[in-house]
């Protein structure tokens, strides 16, 4: 079951992504379990969808790819803003600063799709755009991989 969107005090809203983000390399811990990296990141907002990309591991020209292809796709595109990676109770959260702008609120469940150094959420919402979101959120992660290939 994807975790939902969450409050995170004045730091807007968030998302739990502990297993998400270690399978994207978005964090890195030591043989005792302790954060050792935690990704900055950017976070691009689009109708349905946020893209969440590593600032330092996913380069310039694949990071315009990938945004190129969300924005096509939804016919949109909102904020994008720097966040990071956090620790939160026994795992990760994700800032998501343009959520709101993307239809995103507290309570949404938010499926985490993730590829090396990305993460795509789609808002879950049980619509026709809540799945085409969700159809969207896995191309991404093909098209990342083959960026690495």
């Amino acid at each position: 079951m994807p975790n939902r969107i969450k409050s995170s005090g004045a730091d807007g809203l968030a998302l739990q992504v502990t297993n998400s983000a270690r399978s994207a390399g978005l964090v890195e811990e030591n043989s005792e379990g302790d954060a050792t990296y935690l990704a900055e990141v950017r976070v691009f907002g689009f109708d349905h969808l946020l893209l969440v990309i590593d600032r330092n591991q996913v380069r310039t020209e694949d990071t315009a790819e990938l945004v190129v292809a969300v924005a096509q796709d939804t016919k949109s595109v909102y904020r994008a803003m720097d966040a990071t990676v956090q620790i939160a109770g026994n795992g990760y959260q994700v800032q998501l600063p343009p959520a709101v702008d993307a239809g995103f609120s507290e309570g949404d469940r938010a499926p985490c799709h993730s590829a090396p150094g990305v993460l795509a959420i789609s808002r879950d919402d049980g619509t026709s755009a809540g799945a085409d979101s969700a159809r969207l959120a896995k191309d991404i992660v093909t098209i990342r991989r083959e960026q690495i290939q």
